[in-house]
């Protein structure tokens, strides 16, 4: 089990990391929304390779069946390693490639806010998003975040994966 999370681990950690990577650098043009999509397009492509980890070890590891809960635990170990790879890269984007990223951000939110809501429910909005992102505005809870939510993501991947492959 631990070659086969190491070698789909490690796949996907380096499609998450280029993937990523790519998506922050050649969508800096873009609006949030559209970046957003690409990054969970990004997420969902590094996490196809719980499926196939999962698939090979059942196949070629462990005589053709693999338990519900086996194939749980591999999908989530691949799953941290894409995570891993996201969290980095965010990591590395927030502080080095774009360190004014929270700052555009909160700008760019503020202005569409503003453009579709009331004068009164606008300055609510405002104080209240600019506290959250002073308390959690930086680069290390914004990479910690981006870690948990693909490996959220990881298990509603590995709860269908291993759904699907488990075989007794």
């Amino acid at each position: 089990m631990k070659n086969t999370v190491l070698k789909y681990g490690i796949f996907s950690l380096l499609t998450a990391m280029l993937l990523f990577l790519l998506a922050l650098v050649f969508g800096k043009g873009m609006d949030f929304s559209t970046q957003e999509i690409m990054g969970y397009t990004t997420m969902v492509v590094s996490l196809l390779f719980v499926y196939f980890g999962i698939r090979h070890f059942r196949d070629k590891h462990n005589g053709g069946s693999v338990t519900f809960g086996k194939a749980m635990l591999i999908g989530l170990l691949i799953s941290a390693f894409a995570g891993l790879g996201i969290g980095i890269i965010d990591y590395i984007y927030t502080t080095v490639i774009n360190p004014d990223f929270a700052q555009e951000y909160l700008s760019q939110t503020l202005a569409s806010m503003e453009a579709n809501l009331s004068a009164e429910e606008y300055e609510k909005q405002k104080v209240e998003l600019t506290q959250q992102m002073e308390a959690y505005g930086g680069s290390g809870f914004m990479a910690a975040l981006m870690f948990a939510t693909v490996v959220m993501i990881g298990l509603v991947i590995s709860l269908i994966s291993a759904l699907i492959l488990q075989r007794k």
